[in-house]
């Protein structure tokens, strides 16, 4: 692979536009951004356009068809939160440009019972189906034959010890970071759930971060909000959609320190608002089979007294008070019941919503990429800079000013590699 020189986008850098006119990239890596065009360079001609680092989906449920289809939408990274992407699960992924990057949780700690229990019936795609607590990941083998997960059950957790003592297992069979599921099935339609104590909760975080581990959290209440930052989570990966926020919880997330991915998409369709005007956009039909066009115009239609508004005002509070703001979805499927995200495609709704809460275009995309790189410890990467990975979107247009630009995808590069002739 030699070297190609994009000349004259707008560069959005991760952070702010930048006057460079001419990024180069070398093989996987971004060799200078600025100065002149190398010799023997092939040059792209992106006049009218805007360059963009490759976006990120902070919160995602995937297989390798919906990492493909995630990079057509210039999705570069996806953040599993449950599934089977961790370290020792990836190889063929790593190394397949024609597919999305990928870190995972493995899977989140839970009490027997608890969520996503409620979603999974028989025909779970996240477990093992029956509520047991065998492993779901049988087959799955290192280079020695032997699996990373051969002494690893479900980690069902009812007391600080058992969460203490997944949290290492969950380290050894390559999780990223480590998720703690706090979810009382108010939200879902399923009211009674299970929860992990405070004292649980806290215990697995002081002993992920003792192993230098990022902790995240589920979280879809006011309350179990406040049990999550009590306890010590670095993320929110998800937004409280039971009510408005009030100034107290405001004020815990940002004393906490703690980023939110408010997952605003999956809010709607919880609410039972599908996503019909985005499947109805041509630059996203193009690119989606009939299975998940069908997706997005449903809807998980779980929690219908849910208010939007509140949401969205949520997101500007949040936003407005220092707390870091991510973009993620918590796309899974493409099943009717799961409705409402495509993979992709929904990140660009997302920041559409974004801008919708009061953020600006470069503050939403900031949040698509230098945010989520940062607090995730992506460092090669969510930027434009020399020696970065070469994972970069080019749109038609300026997004920068007019947020749903980002759907204008001219190409999409993957380590320097072009997705599209």
């Amino acid at each position: 692979m030699g070297r190609t020189a994009i000349v004259g986008a707008r560069v959005f850098d991760g952070e702010e536009v930048t006057d460079a006119g001419v990024v180069v990239l070398d093989g996987p890596r971004i060799l200078q951004v600025g100065g002149a065009v190398p010799d023997g360079a092939d040059v792209v001609d992106a006049a009218g356009s805007t360059l963009l680092p490759g976006l990120v989906d902070a919160h995602v449920h995937t297989s390798v068809e919906a990492l493909e289809l995630a990079l057509t939408f210039g999705v570069t990274t996806e953040l599993e939160m449950q599934g089977m992407f961790t370290r020792h699960n990836r190889a063929h992924v790593t190394e397949n440009d024609r597919v999305a990057d990928v870190r995972s949780a493995g899977f989140g700690i839970t009490p027997p019972g608890g969520h996503p229990s409620e979603l999974m019936g028989d025909d779970g795609h996240d477990g093992d189906g029956d509520g047991g607590e065998e492993t779901p990941w049988e087959g799955v083998e290192d280079e020695d034959g032997t699996s990373p997960w051969a002494d690893v059950v479900m980690p069902f957790s009812t007391t600080p010890e058992e969460a203490v003592a997944f949290v290492p297992r969950l380290e050894a069979a390559g999780s990223d970071y480590i998720k703690f599921m706090i979810d009382d099935g108010t939200v879902e339609g399923a009211p009674g759930l299970p929860l992990l104590s405070d004292a649980t909760i806290a215990a697995g975080v002081e002993e992920a971060h003792r192993r230098g581990l990022l902790t995240v959290a589920h979280t879809l209440t006011v309350d179990a909000t406040a049990s999550a930052v009590a306890g010590g989570i670095d993320g929110l990966v998800h937004l409280f959609m039971d009510g408005p926020h009030t100034p107290e919880i405001v004020r815990s997330v940002v004393a906490s320190g703690a980023f939110v991915v408010p997952c605003v998409v999956l809010n709607a369709s919880m609410m039972g608002i599908p996503a019909t005007e985005l499947a109805a956009d041509p630059r996203v039909n193009s690119r989606l089979d009939d299975a998940w066009t069908a997706t997005l115009r449903s809807s998980y239609d779980r929690y219908p007294q849910g208010d939007l508004r509140d949401v969205l005002a949520s997101v500007k509070a949040l936003h407005d008070a220092g707390v870091d703001i991510l973009v993620g979805t918590d796309v899974s499927f493409p099943l009717p019941a799961f409705g409402g995200m495509a993979h992709g495609a929904s990140v660009h709704h997302e920041l559409q919503l974004l801008v919708r809460a009061g953020l600006t275009p470069i503050e939403a995309l900031r949040a698509a990429t230098s945010v989520p790189a940062r607090r995730f410890g992506l460092t090669d990467r969510g930027r434009i800079r020399p020696a970065l990975r070469a994972d970069l979107l080019l749109v038609d247009g300026d997004p920068t000013t007019r947020i749903s630009d980002t759907l204008n995808i001219r190409q999409v590069w993957r380590r320097g590699a072009p997705l599209f002739r």
